[in-house]
């Protein structure tokens, strides 16, 4: 790493301290001893290398005093083959008590060595302030031993401390009374082993204040307003932070300007906006810290003083513990306060894993146990503790099941006893456990809750074993007493006792003391890892003490962290997924932060989206003038800002407004003022209507030269006292929707108005047809960095003939992200977020080059990635727990193509959605060579979408489904187009008038000419009559040929094919049972030259063979219901209930 130091806190704070500030868990001869660890430095064996290396090893740093460290370097033993490769560095004010220091949210390792003498430097992304330091190592060169040599860069850091005993608080009273609190800042650390306590507290009048508590280890900023306000504005409450009870140091910084307040805590900040009166808050001149001085000075607070340490505390820049310490007026005190910070000798110990364990002895054989500690989790499962019971074959097993604490004794096959304690331990807290056990009576109790216990009599005397396993318990030998369904404890222990004696951890560590595996003795490593939350979309999370889990039901998204939508982003997107009308939610930026909302999608060959508001009602007004307006607020089903998406997302929108009026003027033309107008999204005033456009100012009868005064460019502005209105859609995208209509001219004799505003609709979608063609391999487009540090999602449609390409692709110096066509049936979604290269592949049955349209949608969040093509099953990779989660790119995204210009993608790219974001594929192509814009062929992949003998018609952007040759209507052809017949109704559909064709003329009337001669047709009808006999269809020629068919007396069908006037018609009766029954039965004709085929309801099949000829010539007509002149020759006589559907060819 070779990051500058910075020039006021770079000093080497190791280099000069004295060989007692060195100190190890343990040296190998005492030329390898800590003291010879200095960077560089060759005295000794050249550096510190334990008698054992495990990962139990550790060296550590005395600097003396506080300092701020800024950085820390690392060498392997001079000249040796010793190096670490991996390390933690951990942190502590007293020696005990450490701190992990984590480089990212979640990474926690430092890389070191790859040799013994290079240098490999850190510079810390935030700085240290501590008196001790550790190097733990994790890994390293298994050809040799665990070797250190190292150097920390800093300076050192001056304080003012002040402690405080849960009793006491401290109070600054300002020099003036200042009524209202126009701007504050508040700073200040703390530090604390207690969950709860007050921090801060101000109050003022009428019951005005402001109280920083600590609530369960998290902070809550409670601004009350008192009762001067109804609003919900009244009361402001912040929580930030977790964990705050660990006895290490927390800022906390409270901003007020105005009506703007910013909370942070630590690292976490929150931003609040409120309104109203709030920057009146009137506050009292006093201010105190550690507590409220007087009980009951605000009654529904917690009355519980702070326990702990503060540090640097400043209010508006004044020094507030260094005006104590030197007694200043301002300052007084309530019980005992000191200047400096007790540490408590408290030692935790972290069980890391379920195969960590603590062992340590017991009394053997003793009447009476009794054994307590606390712990803090977030699994509702785990072993906290297991013995054998002595003089028995049996056990007792205590321990965690659905956050609840639970005893277990039992014999071989027979379980004696079963209590429980406690509920919703596994909430991170600290909480205590008693277990005691006396003859034949047994007891347990939670948090010194007495109302949380338990207590059983059993029929077994109890003693004490040798040994109790805490948290777990070895692999090796037959400890069945231990063996769990549930497995081990992870979490956090401290103040362990067995019989009432404390158990010394520091001579656990030392190893005098029982035994161990895989722990860390004085430190409890537990972080919270929902904060921050990374569940998006108002995810729930939760937490075990591995990972973090997001909820998002009910978000209308999914996914590991809730970041994708599961709805489309449009109705134009739904319509291709073959959907009809109907409601539809839709989410207009994708995975972006505005959220679902329900439209109604109207699928046309245009789809329409309708997006409705509150007051679609024609609405009358009266006596309204510009000292007392008419105003109406119209509220829309989705937000301004979810409606602005979906504008922006449309090709088109518009806004039907209509305005009737009656000696009601929409311009005041003697001064050129409106006296009526409209509002939209910008919040600014519109003064031309529908119809017309910004620009113009007019109406649209002005534009279109049709107002009932020529003088006048409205029809309202002619101020006639009679009904006019002036009527249009408003379709300046930027304006719409229209949000308020004010009205100002109806207070005159006889002066009224109406409006009546129509939802909003748009067509199209601008991003789902915007592609590229790529032409050439080394084409490709190019746009700005792709930023998706710690969640992206790109989704896109390609089609190609090609076998491999990249698809896109972006570098940071080593992070990187690549999407590609490995082979013809393979798609790779590849990336590294510095964990090393990570690849999820996608392996497809068949070609994905067979120049058809493929979607692919490809995610990448902290906890796994994902890729997805077409309907094949999604594929997953987790990512490494307490690994990097940061993706940095800093590279241009390549579109096509990569970098270097190799493997370049040859077809076309449709759809390109990065985080909800659509790139114009299209502009760029423009400027581009070698790619251009656009991509034809949609209907290769869509073209199944038109049913029912619909072909489909390529256009620009899509296609389109033509129902000309179809029975059917639709955006897919699938609307049956049906009529009803009444009695003695028809239609008749004329193919060739007779003089045209005796003239024989081309006329284009229909898709039939009169000079036709058929030797096949396939017609297809559906029908529902409960009247026999009737006609169904009759088709007719100029030279008395014809085919009928006709629902028989018995409701059974009759086919008649008459294609020689000489001859009679061959007659084909089909006998499948009475079909004039009321449902609706479909007939599907089939002829080719003398062979037919008839389907009834798809499912009965007959083959017949025609005798009377193959040829259907010169067609005049088809007819549909009764015909007057075949009437006898037919015998019909009834009226049919019709559905019909039909094509010939």
């Amino acid at each position: 790493m070779t990051e500058e130091l910075p020039n006021n806190c770079d000093d080497h704070l190791v280099s000069g301290l004295p060989q007692s500030s060195f100190s190890s868990s343990s040296e190998l001869s005492s030329s390898h001893s800590p003291g010879f660890a200095r960077l560089n430095r060759r005295e000794g064996a050249g550096g510190w290398s334990p008698l054992v290396s495990n990962k139990y090893q550790w060296l550590q740093i005395d600097l003396g005093e506080r300092a701020e460290i800024t950085a820390v370097a690392t060498q392997g033993g001079y000249g040796s083959s010793d190096w670490v490769t991996s390390y933690l560095l951990m942190f502590s004010d007293s020696g005990r008590n450490w701190k992990q220091y984590r480089q990212e949210e979640s990474t926690w390792a430092f890389s070191g060595n790859t040799n013994a003498d290079s240098v490999v430097y850190y510079k810390l992304q935030h700085s240290i302030k501590a008196r001790f330091l550790r190097f733990v190592p994790l890994d390293w060169n298994h050809n040799g031993r665990i070797g250190m040599r190292i150097e920390v860069y800093g300076c050192m850091y001056r304080s003012e401390m002040v402690g405080f005993d849960g009793k006491s608080c401290l109070i600054y009273t300002f020099n003036q009374k200042i009524t209202s609190t126009l701007k504050d800042v508040i700073s200040l650390k703390f530090k604390t082993m207690q969950n709860d306590g007050i921090l801060l507290h101000r109050k003022g009048q009428n019951g005005d204040h402001i109280t920083l508590e600590l609530l369960k280890g998290k902070l809550s900023l409670l601004i009350n307003l008192g009762d001067k306000t109804l609003s919900s504005n009244a009361q402001i409450n912040i929580t930030l932070g977790s964990l705050l009870d660990d006895q290490h140091w927390h800022s906390v910084l409270i901003e007020h300007f105005n009506n703007q307040v910013n909370f942070t805590v630590d690292k976490h900040t929150h931003h609040f906006h409120a309104k109203g009166e709030f920057n009146y808050l009137d506050l009292d001149y006093e201010l105190s810290f550690g507590g409220i001085p007087v009980p009951g000075k605000s009654g529904a607070l917690s009355r519980r003083n702070f326990h702990g340490c503060f540090e640097n505390i400043y209010y508006n820049g004044v020094s507030i513990i260094d005006l104590a310490r030197r007694h200043r007026s301002q300052i007084s005190f309530v019980g005992n306060i000191s200047f400096l910070c007790l540490e408590p000798q408290v030692i935790p110990v972290t069980f890391l894993s379920s195969r960590s364990y603590l062992a340590l002895p017991g009394t053997l054989g003793q009447e009476e146990v009794s054994i307590s500690f606390q712990f803090r989790t977030w699994n509702k499962e785990g072993l906290l503790l297991s013995s054998k019971l002595h003089r028995s074959s049996g056990g007792i097993l205590l321990y965690l099941s659905d956050g609840k604490v639970k005893i277990n004794l039992r014999k071989p096959g027979k379980a004696l006893s079963d209590i429980s304690a406690g509920d919703g331990l596994n909430n991170g807290q600290w909480h205590s456990v008693f277990v005691s056990a006396k003859r034949n009576r047994i007891s347990l109790i939670v948090d010194n809750d007495m109302t949380s216990s338990a207590h059983a009599s059993i029929s077994l005397q109890i003693y004490s074993a040798d040994t109790f396993y805490f948290g777990g318990c070895p692999n090796s030998g037959n400890n069945s007493e231990c063996k769990s369904s549930f497995g081990g404890f992870q979490g956090c222990m401290r103040l362990i006792s067995i019989d009432n004696k404390t158990v010394n951890m520091n001579s656990v560590q030392q190893n005098i003391l029982g035994n161990f595996s895989d722990l860390q003795i004085d430190l409890c490593g537990i972080i919270d890892r929902c904060l921050p939350n990374y569940c998006e979309h108002g995810g729930e999370c939760s937490q075990s003490w591995n990972s973090f889990y997001c909820n998002c039901t009910n978000t209308g998204y999914k996914g590991a962290t809730c970041h994708y939508p599961i709805y489309e982003q449009s109705c134009e997107a739904y319509k291709h997924r073959g959907n009809t009308s109907g409601f539809y939610n839709i989410d207009s930026d994708g995975s972006g932060p505005l959220g679902p909302f329900l439209v109604y999608c109207n699928m046309t060959d245009t789809t329409w989206t309708i997006i409705q508001h509150n007051n679609t009602n024609l609405t009358r007004v009266k006596s309204a003038n510009r000292e007392n307006p008419h105003t109406v607020f119209f509220k829309y089903s989705a937000s301004l800002d979810q409606l602005q998406a979906a504008i922006n997302h449309a090709e088109h929108c518009e806004q039907e407004l209509a305005y009737h009026c009656k000696k009601s003027r929409l311009l005041d033309k003697t001064d050129g003022l409106p006296l009526s107008w409209w509002i939209g999204r910008t919040n600014e005033t519109q003064t031309y209507w529908g119809g017309s456009s910004p620009t113009v100012q007019k109406c649209a009868c002005g534009i279109e030269g049709s107002c009932i005064d020529s003088q006048h460019h409205c029809n309202c502005n002619a101020d006639r006292n009679e009904w006019t209105n002036d009527t249009g859609f408003l379709s300046y995208k930027e304006h719409l929707p229209v949000t308020e209509i004010v009205i100002t001219d109806t207070d005159r004799p006889n002066s009224e108005a109406a409006y009546r505003l129509g939802p909003l609709l748009c067509h199209g979608d601008r991003a789902f047809w915007n592609s590229a063609s790529f032409n050439t391999e080394t084409s490709y487009l190019h746009f700005p960095t792709l930023h998706g540090e710690l969640t992206a999602d790109v989704s896109f449609f390609f089609k190609t003939t090609a076998s491999s390409g990249v698809f896109l692709e972006n570098l940071g110096i080593q992070d990187f992200i690549r999407i590609e066509l490995y082979s013809p049936s393979e798609v790779i979604f590849s990336f590294d977020v510095g964990n090393g290269p990570s690849e999820v592949t996608v392996q497809s049955l068949t070609s994905l080059n067979d120049n058809q349209w493929h979607y692919v949608k490809a995610e990448r969040n902290i906890k796994e990635a994902s890729l997805q093509v077409d309907q094949l099953p999604q594929k997953f990779h987790a990512a490494p727990p307490d690994g990097h989660i940061r993706l940095q790119l800093n590279s241009q995204l390549f579109v096509g193509g990569t970098a270097s210009r190799q493997k370049g993608f040859l077809g076309c790219i449709r759809s390109l959605q990065l985080n909800g974001m659509a790139l114009n594929l299209e502009e760029r192509a423009k400027i581009t060579p070698g790619v251009e814009p656009g991509c034809p062929g949609h209907c290769s992949s869509y073209g199944n979408l038109c049913h029912n003998g619909g072909k489909c018609r390529e256009k620009y952007s899509g296609f389109s489904c033509d129902c000309s040759f179809s029975a059917y209507a639709g955006p897919f052809c699938k609307k049956e187009i049906s009529a009803y017949f009444g009695t003695g109704s028809s239609v008749i559909y004329n193919f060739q008038e007779y003089y045209t064709f005796t003239k024989n003329s081309s006329s284009h009337a229909s898709s039939f000419y009169a000079d036709m001669t058929l030797s096949r047709e396939t017609i297809t009808f559906a029908f529902r009559t409960t009247r026999t006999p009737s006609l169904l269809l009759y088709v007719s020629s100029f030279y008395k040929e014809y085919l009928s068919v006709i629902l028989t007396r018995n409701g059974s069908l009759q086919i008649r094919y008459k294609l020689d006037s000489h001859q009679d018609p061959d007659v084909f009766n089909i006998n499948f049972k009475s079909m004039a029954d009321g449902q609706l039965h479909h007939v599907k004709i089939d002829r080719e030259e003398e062979m037919l085929l008839v389907e009834v309801n798809q499912n009965e099949r007959m083959k017949f063979i025609l005798s009377s000829g193959t040829e259907f010539n010169a067609i005049k007509s088809l007819i549909l219901g009764k015909i007057l002149e075949l009437w006898n020759d037919l015998g019909l006589g009834n009226p049919v209930h019709y559905s019909c559907s039909s094509k010939a060819t």
